[in-house]
């Protein structure tokens, strides 16, 4: 399975991890904390794990899929070319809407729930992302034509790059790279709590996608990371499911169904009563303020 590159990846993370920890000892820069590393190794083994399952569940509706495919893209060099950046492009716009989306913001705010910056930290994986649908973003591939061994590839791909990203060791690359390329520099805004960073710098590996789509905000100062409101536990099982069971929470107390569907698939922080903000809200009232 395509989804093994991630498994023979593991050596490496962890003697990457190793290598940081190492490092910011040495500078005494304090960016590990055992409990939250540890949480966040055992979101990403729990990733895997389920994987096992999952993967197999959406091999299958690729395979389905393609069996109406409109061209047939045979296993040569352009065609991986354009699996990139297909895939790519798909990941920018599940991304993207993983942040603007409450439905799938259950799933990926597990990503974003540690306060600290580090190769762990990119361990920290959901347990729901294809149960709840992320897979769909990429059905369009199969239904073009790429194989499906082709796109779930690209996706192992996608991930693998993005474990580099996730430290504060490297600063600012070359320009060049800078302007094409997701560094750890985009993603330390990506990850940041503060408002101007919020919803920010969606790439998986090329930053284009959000220069030419408009979510683009470069690193002006250290991020605060984690999330706006934080949770404040190493407990996995609850970093996992804690915002599917605020949603449910919510649809109990909501007074009728548009309030029902506003909370499970408007914006994160939408609220009935305004007691919660999402992002344009929060930067409207700090631009008033």
């Amino acid at each position: 399975m395509p989804r093994d590159l991630i498994t023979y990846a593991i050596p490496a993370f962890v003697l990457l991890i190793l290598l940081e920890i190492i490092l910011t000892s040495i500078d005494q820069k304090h960016l590990y904390r055992p409990k939250d590393a540890l949480s966040s190794i055992a979101m990403g083994l729990g990733n895997v794990f389920i994987g096992l399952f999952t993967k197999a569940i959406v091999l299958g509706v690729y395979a389905f899929v393609y069996q109406f495919r409109f061209f047939t893209l045979d296993f040569v060099w352009w065609v991986w070319l354009l699996a990139f950046f297909a895939d790519d492009f798909s990941y920018y716009w599940f991304h993207r809407t993983s942040h603007t989306v409450r439905f799938f913001w259950a799933s990926h705010v597990i990503h974003h729930s540690s306060e600290s910056y580090n190769l762990a930290t990119a361990l920290r994986q959901t347990w729901t992302g294809n149960i709840s649908g992320a897979f769909l973003f990429w059905v369009w591939m199969p239904l073009a034509g790429f194989h499906p061994m082709m796109v779930m590839t690209m996706q192992a791909v996608s991930l693998i790059y993005q474990f580099w990203i996730h430290t504060e060791l490297i600063q600012r690359l070359p320009a060049p790279i800078e302007y094409i390329f997701n560094t750890p520099s985009h993603h330390r805004v990506h990850h940041g709590s503060d408002i101007a960073y919020l919803d920010s710098n969606h790439a998986g590996v090329l930053i284009i996608w959000d220069r030419l789509f408009g979510t683009f905000t470069p690193e002006v100062q250290r991020p605060a990371y984690g999330l706006t409101s934080n949770i404040n536990t190493h407990n996995p099982l609850r970093i996992a499911t804690h915002e599917w069971r605020s949603i449910w929470q919510d649809i109990r107390r909501a007074k009728n169904l548009r309030e029902a569907l506003h909370y499970a698939f408007d914006a994160p922080g939408w609220s009935a009563d305004g007691s919660r903000k999402t992002t344009k809200q929060l930067r409207a009232a700090q631009r008033s303020a």
